[in-house]
């Protein structure tokens, strides 16, 4: 992984980072790159192979493969694959299949056939925690060895609650769309919404567009 560390850590050659201010930093590699399935192992272009655990085979033609380093020191290596089948047509539905569903606060999803999905608000329930390591982390001389640790304690914990409310809408997401042939959502003004200071937390909390963008 020192390799990594040195391309992350740099700012000139390669890679190029789409960005430094995320918490999650990335680049993406062409079709320079191999999989060995049988030893856990990707080959990547300037760094050579990498010892990886693979979540499940793949066939195919591999696309790009994109290379994300966490705030809190995670690798990851997600692969595009053209599994060379053509796009299903678009086939008719019946309306006892479908549903709507209405996103909200209080309860994160309101579904038209009078199911209530509760909002499990994992950042306001983290939120005390998160004041205390940052405010903790403020006190820290910057550039310190203290420091350091002082961040990369308040970065897991950001990262857990990103993974709770991920895991959440997967689920939720999954759910919905294997008892469902269709689903309508209304459409949101969040750019508006969060204008409003009180709400804009909460609808932060809730993320309703990763949501959406998993259910399409």
């Amino acid at each position: 992984m020192k390799a990594y560390t040195k391309f992350f850590r740099e700012k000139t050659g390669f890679p190029k980072f789409k960005s430094k201010k995320k918490p999650v930093q990335s680049f993406s590699v062409p079709q320079f790159y191999k999989v060995d399935f049988d030893d856990n192992k990707v080959y990547l272009p300037k760094i050579g192979f990498v010892k990886t655990i693979l979540h499940r085979k793949f066939t195919g033609n591999g696309k790009t493969a994109t290379v994300s380093r966490t705030s809190t020191g995670k690798y990851y290596i997600s692969i595009l694959v053209d599994d060379g089948k053509e796009v299903p047509v678009k086939s008719s539905f019946d309306e006892n299949s479908t549903v709507g569903i209405d996103v909200g606060i209080k309860d994160f999803a309101v579904i038209s056939n009078g199911e209530k999905v509760e909002n499990p608000k994992y950042l306001k329930n983290s939120m005390q925690r998160l004041n205390v390591l940052h405010r903790r982390m403020s006190k820290k001389q910057k550039g310190s060895n203290n420091r350091t640790k002082a961040k990369l304690a308040l970065s897991k914990l950001h990262e857990k609650v990103r993974n709770q409310r991920n895991d959440f809408q997967h689920k939720l997401s999954s759910k919905l769309l294997s008892e469902n042939q269709a689903i309508a959502l209304e459409t949101l003004n969040v750019e508006g919404m969060i204008k409003n200071h009180n709400l804009a937390q909460h609808i932060a909390d809730a993320s309703w567009s990763s949501f959406v963008s998993m259910l399409e």
